[in-house]
């Protein structure tokens, strides 16, 4: 089946569906990006309908089930377009200054609400709990990720001092040759997802080490790797990608971290302080 016409059969097979099943079709045709996020029974719950609706669904419209309804409709999300062709559809969009900015704005409102929908509150405690247990923290980030690396390791430094930003393409493996078993490794990847990002990873995984991912959706390729992945939509009609939504987690996960070893932190932090007052780094 054509991932790009699933939508399509969606909205043609209305017309023979149970009132249940309109439920669970004008959810998908409404908020296509939230659909990799989430899994049948949070589906169910969304739409009011049972998690045996939401199976009965797929197999109704041809799949095998719902993960492989879910499978198709990721993949015609992920055929992102190249940079070029997305500025050249933003000019095609926008021709209006003031419509432009504020509908940047609402996307990224719609960013996070998706987020916050398939947020996997266990997912958190489990990522803080490896952090807090974590010999060492690598942090992987490459190209426009690198952005997103940058602040987590600022913040992982101050509150740890055990973390470590590798976000080069040619000594990659240099930097990453002695991680082990007790070690975290942290990988944020964005379509197109970056394969010296990947390739880090899976080297990672095969020393044992723990991966935590910060990615957009479960079919991309870094969550095969990883022991626990977090989810955040970064969708715009943009040359650029949002990460309003991964920075959003990103601050969640370092705020909780924060009240889980809130003791040890505040001892740290009191040095920092105590070094910036000396030396006047702040104004």
């Amino acid at each position: 089946m054509e991932e790009q016409s699933i939508y399509k059969i969606i909205h043609h097979a209305r017309e023979h569906m149970s009132k249940s099943q309109h439920k669970i079709a004008d959810y998908i045709l409404e908020e296509p990006h939230s659909i990799p996020f989430l899994t049948g029974a949070k589906l169910a719950e969304l739409t009011g309908v049972s998690e045996a609706t939401v199976v009965r669904f797929a197999t109704f419209l041809g799949f095998s089930g719902y993960n492989d309804l879910q499978k198709h409709l990721a993949r015609s999300l992920e055929k992102r377009l190249n940079t070029v062709d997305r500025l050249t559809m933003t000019r095609s969009m926008y021709n209006e200054t003031e419509k432009a900015i504020y509908d940047n704005f609402t996307e990224d409102i719609h960013n996070i609400q998706s987020t916050m929908q398939q947020l996997n509150i266990s997912d958190i405690e489990k990522a803080a709990e490896y952090i807090l247990e974590a010999e060492r923290i690598y942090i992987i980030a490459n190209r426009s990720a690198i952005s997103l690396g940058t602040f987590l390791q600022y913040y992982f430094n101050i509150m740890f001092g055990n973390s470590k930003l590798i976000s080069t393409t040619e000594a990659i493996f240099d930097q990453i040759l002695d991680v082990k078993e007790k070690d975290v490794v942290i990988g944020i990847s964005y379509a197109r997802y970056t394969k010296s990002t990947l390739d880090a990873i899976s080297y990672a995984a095969n020393k044992k080490a723990k991966i935590i991912a910060l990615t957009d959706f479960f079919s991309s390729p870094i969550t095969k790797y990883a022991d626990i992945a977090l989810f955040a939509s970064s969708n715009m009609k943009s040359f650029l990608d949002s990460f309003v939504a991964p920075l959003s987690v990103i601050n969640t996960l370092i705020a909780y971290i924060g009240t889980k070893a809130e003791i040890d932190i505040e001892k740290r932090l009191q040095a920092f302080e105590e070094l910036w007052d000396r030396y006047d780094v702040f104004y």
